[in-house]
């Protein structure tokens, strides 16, 4: 079981800054990818970037350039810094762990989630 806690939402004005992190606990060393994903109202949910153990990334085609996903591995953390935000920003952002378990002969894949933090970008 891995569990996650997010922080850092809040309210922002266009072309302002925000900062999340997530704090992961448990069986941290069967993660192998963490990642933030975001869900506005009406919408699916979507990727907005990912990191893997060894630090290769990925992000979302509408964040690229703004934001930044990192990764501190001493303190099991990831974080999401938010540059020049846009009001088409605003979503709940939820933080991703990716599990795999081998045990048995057999692997498994889990995907736990953070509880969601709100981020409001005013126009």
């Amino acid at each position: 079981q891995v569990q996650l806690v997010e922080s850092g939402g809040g309210l922002v004005q266009a072309g302002g800054s925000l900062r999340l992190s997530c704090a992961a606990s448990g069986s941290i060393f069967t993660i192998n990818l963490m990642g933030w994903y975001r869900q506005a109202p009406g919408k699916q949910r979507e990727l907005v970037a990912a990191i893997t153990r060894g630090g290769s990334t990925n992000y979302g085609n509408s964040v690229k350039g703004r934001f930044t996903i990192s990764r501190d591995n001493a303190k099991n953390t990831v974080y999401l810094q938010m540059n020049s935000l846009k009001p088409e920003d605003t979503a709940v952002y939820y933080c991703n762990a990716h599990s795999t378990v081998v045990a048995g002969g057999s692997v498994n894949e889990y995907d736990y989630w953070g509880q969601g933090t709100q981020v409001t970008v005013s126009s």
